[in-house]
């Protein structure tokens, strides 16, 4: 195994989520890799896929090219997983069947839990290391060339968004005599630094808290050291008393919640309990054959509207954007509306949909406010097609003509 422990810091950038490539050999590759730089989702999803997303299907306009959605859940849950376990066994497997030499993944770093520390895996018992949920920026991609360098030629990355667009970006240089990726979904990310702060937040006693996760039931579930566990509504969490430079910039425009450019994309939002897996390809196909029996598959649900909620979110935005305070539910109303969301709130795809529209509207919002001038190259298409009706278009300055429809 190798890791990146004695790196040093990432070189500036004004936008950047220290996805590696700045601290590779040729460190110019994030002008043509980075997608907060000169995106072009469009080739490279027919790059990838063979295809571009079909957007007058509505699940691939806001979920992109696929192939089939399941619920999911490992028959036997890995213990220390974040959910059933599905992205390590699958990776697991990988390795146990010798289709590839090493997993590029994160593991915790060894002086603080939630910090993620990217290493390269090429023993099939060492992917227990990598279970659960890390907070924080990992240069993941700054171990491709010590990859190349072990004479791996065979590779799986699980990665977030913003890492897998600069590795497919860079893919065909890279000379890999084959690559899996696993992608999971990402909406918002900060420094571990801050992560430490939140649990502060919401806990009396973080130095106990063992996991987190946010839940399709509208619910936070914390786990603790010894044991217990605490379930807290989303409209009870501290989220408007957060600092605006929380989430950075990078994070509040990404148009790449679902991770539409991996393989396979393993995820919650549409598992209503369970795993939601997105099969986009037959190499993400020939991934999830490797569970076999091992997992049991079941077509998603969809329940609710999601109209109003998406409304809501962007009037708290367009405030939030402009430097005022966002709007607070009374304190009276929260049990109540915590009650009924998980009942009659949007649920299964249709929460997925939800949160895919409201990231795209916040990207929106977020860079006219900040970087008026990044607009017109940071939105592409079909994320206007998603703002469309909640009355976002693009403006004279923000994109070409054929975008105006």
């Amino acid at each position: 195994m190798d890791d990146v422990q004695n790196l040093g810091l990432a070189p500036h950038r004004s936008m950047c989520t220290d996805c590696g490539v700045s601290r590779s050999s040729n460190p110019k590759q994030c002008s043509t890799a980075c997608q907060f730089i000169q995106p072009n989702y469009a080739e490279l999803e027919q790059r990838v896929h063979g295809r571009v997303r079909n957007t007058d299907k509505e699940d691939e306009l806001h979920f992109g090219p696929f192939i089939n959605m399941h619920r999911a859940s490992l028959k036997k849950p890995s213990t220390g997983a974040q959910w059933s376990g599905i992205t390590t066994r699958i990776a697991e497997k990988l390795l146990q069947n010798k289709l590839v030499d090493a997993v590029l993944t994160v593991v915790a770093d060894p002086t603080d839990k939630w910090r993620p520390l990217p290493i390269l895996i090429d023993k099939p018992q060492d992917m227990q290391m990598a279970r659960g949920m890390r907070m924080g920026y990992a240069p993941l991609l700054s171990l491709l060339e010590p990859a190349k360098a072990l004479g791996y030629k065979r590779l799986a990355v699980i990665g977030i968004p913003c890492q897998i667009y600069a590795l497919r970006a860079m893919e065909e240089s890279l000379g890999f005599d084959k690559l899996y990726v696993i992608g999971t979904p990402c909406s918002d990310n900060t420094t571990t630094e801050n992560f430490h702060k939140f649990l502060k937040l919401i806990s009396p006693e973080p130095e106990n808290v063992t996991y987190l996760e946010f839940k399709a039931n509208y619910h936070v579930e914390l786990r603790y050291a010894d044991g217990r566990k605490k379930e807290i509504p989303f409209l009870q969490l501290p989220l408007s008393d957060l600092p605006r430079d929380f989430f950075p910039l990078t994070c509040r425009t990404c148009v790449d919640y679902t991770n539409v450019l991996s393989d396979i994309t393993i995820g919650y939002m549409a598992g209503e309990g369970e795993q939601w897996i997105i099969t986009r390809n037959q190499t993400g196909q020939e991934l999830l054959e490797q569970l076999g029996t091992e997992v049991d598959l079941k077509q998603p649900g969809s329940a609710g509207k999601r109209h109003s909620a998406v409304v809501g979110f962007k009037k708290n935005v367009e405030l939030s954007a402009g430097g005022l305070p966002l709007r607070k539910m009374p304190n009276w109303l929260r049990p109540i509306m915590g009650w009924l969301m998980p009942r009659v709130g949007p649920r299964g795809l249709e929460f997925a949909r939800t949160r895919v529209e409201m990231k795209a509207i916040e990207s929106i919002l977020h860079l006219r406010r900040e970087m008026p001038q990044r607009v017109k190259y940071l939105i592409p298409k079909h994320i206007w097609l998603l703002a469309k009706p909640y009355d976002l278009r693009p403006q004279d300055n923000e994109s070409d003509t054929h975008l105006k429809r």
